[in-house]
């Protein structure tokens, strides 16, 4: 016998769906938790079911799980990072404003770990799943991701892309990011009206969306003043302290310096090669002209010129779209943020 909402609404069963979509309820339950690789034609016919009927979960299985329905999941790389961590100050003050509850992963960078999540927080019924910052968006993680995003819409819930790019047009997930390629455009353009052509471009790691967007604005500030680009000014490695320190290291151990600038992907990379370049004599700006990104407490100790993100504000409007597109209809929301240079004192002009 089919249940009666709260309001005195008839319910629909997993069943009505299945019967209406011509699947089996066992299809059904998998589609909706989103791991089952099923056909494109058969999801839509679930998922259209789903919309036709209004199901919804089980309301005595949510209060089974033991997790209020009323909450905001964000999914991380890590708390540790200044990044990651006002990201997720914002995320936590908004919703606590909205009323609701807050709950935490983190996945240390591991994009099967990260896929983990989102089907774990699903499960909670949180009302939106944000993920925040760098991934691996290969072919394989898009497609999972995608059908995830598919089965929290299917039950009102939201996935939120929080300072990464869209999985696809047709993907119901919010997109709140900053214009990353911008901003590494504006550090790059600083230096280089600074006179630097040979600058330094510390933190590349191909396929990460994050690096890739920050090493495109490079690209494209090197172009706009008609530097040729030298691919061997690119380095390799994570935004982290002891790389941007192992970075530089080597790059100066292996012989004479060959750049008079350097552009961090971000402000930690940017002091743990300050500290690298110190260890071999040389001062920023005296001898190396240095910019970085965040704009975050390693900037400030440095002194350092950097790319300002709105990190809480990122947080913060990532609730508030999850939360007002969960009501409605329509293309999910797809917002970017601005950035802007910070002028420190960590730049000085290049002399031939």
């Amino acid at each position: 016998m089919a249940r009666r909402a709260g309001d005195g609404r008839r319910r629909s069963t997993i069943r009505e769906v299945a019967d209406l979509a011509g699947v089996s309820v066992a299809t059904v339950s998998r589609i909706l938790t989103g791991d089952y690789p099923a056909a494109p034609d058969t999801r839509k016919r679930v998922l259209r079911a789903v919309e036709e009927l209004d199901y919804v979960a089980n309301a005595h299985a949510r209060a089974l799980a033991g997790t209020p329905a009323e909450s905001i999941a964000i999914v991380l790389n890590s708390v540790i990072s200044p990044h990651y961590a006002h990201v997720a100050q914002g995320v936590e003050a908004q919703t606590a404003v909205e009323g609701r509850l807050c709950l935490i992963g983190t996945t240390g960078g591991d994009p099967e770990r990260e896929l983990a999540m989102v089907k774990f927080m699903r499960a909670q019924h949180a009302e939106a799943v944000i993920l925040v910052g760098n991934v691996v968006a290969d072919g394989k993680y898009v497609q999972r991701m995608s059908q995830y995003a598919h089965a929290l819409a299917a039950i009102g819930s939201r996935l939120v892309l929080c300072g990464r790019p869209p999985l696809g047009p047709d993907v119901p997930a919010v997109v709140v990011e900053y214009d990353n390629t911008g901003g590494a455009f504006a550090a790059t353009s600083h230096l280089l009206s600074a006179g630097h052509e040979r600058i330094l471009c510390l933190g590349s790691r191909p396929g990460y969306t994050t690096a890739e967007g920050r090493v495109a604005g490079y690209r494209r500030a090197l172009a706009a003043y008609r530097v040729p680009h030298d691919p061997g000014l690119e380095v390799e490695g994570t935004m982290e302290w002891h790389e941007g320190y192992r970075m530089m290291k080597e790059r100066l151990d292996a012989g004479p310096r060959d750049f008079t600038a350097v552009f961090a992907l971000n402000d930690l990379i940017a002091g743990g090669a300050c500290r690298a370049l110190a260890d071999h004599g040389l001062a920023v700006p005296g001898d190396v002209s240095m910019v970085g990104y965040d704009d975050l407490q390693p900037s400030l100790d440095l002194n350092l010129t950097t790319v300002h993100l709105p990190h809480e504000e990122i947080g913060r409007t990532a609730v508030r779209l999850a939360l007002e597109h969960s009501t409605t209809r329509g293309a999910p929301p797809h917002v970017v943020l601005s950035t802007h240079l910070v002028i420190r004192d960590s730049v000085r002009p290049h002399i031939s």
